[in-house]
């Protein structure tokens, strides 16, 4: 697998990005799902990345959106086919890696209690679970967590 620095607007984007969307719908009310296009953010605030396969296909994505205080990790996905490989991990640690990079210290996620594989993915990469932050609203269907990035 191949993990790299990608534009978000090209059609293997798109589709990885579309399958997280229509597999999160089934799970929560629009109300509680606060997907980003990732086309409207600003390209200096944000870091895509796509995995791809040694046939060249994408199998997984993530990106984080690099802000004044802290970054938010956004759309890690990776195809059922490739899940159980570790690949999630390793697209969480690139991300991670260039955050710090780019002088980050922190990074936040929201996720939801309907997705115990990614709170646990998150888990073992070091998120903790912490407090609403940003403009999220209190919901029961939110889990935010954070990972300080100078002790990583």
């Amino acid at each position: 697998m191949r993990i790299s620095f990608e534009s978000p607007d090209q059609a293997d984007a798109i589709a990885l990005v579309a399958e997280l969307d229509a597999y999160q719908d089934a799970l929560y009310p629009p109300e509680s799902r606060h997907a980003l296009d990732l086309t409207a953010v600003t390209e200096q605030g944000l870091l895509f990345v796509m995995a791809r396969d040694e046939a060249g296909q994408a199998v997984g994505c993530g990106a984080v959106v690099l802000g004044a205080e802290y970054g938010e990790l956004k759309r890690i996905y990776v195809r059922p086919q490739q899940r159980g490989s570790g690949l999630a991990k390793k697209i969480v640690r690139t991300l991670e890696d260039a955050a710090i990079a780019s002088a980050c210290t922190v990074l936040k996620l929201e996720s939801g209690p309907y997705q115990p594989q990614a709170l646990g993915l998150y888990a073992r990469c070091g998120y903790e679970r912490c407090a609403r932050f940003g403009t999220y609203a209190d919901d029961p269907l939110s889990v935010f967590m954070q990972k300080n990035l100078a002790f990583s």
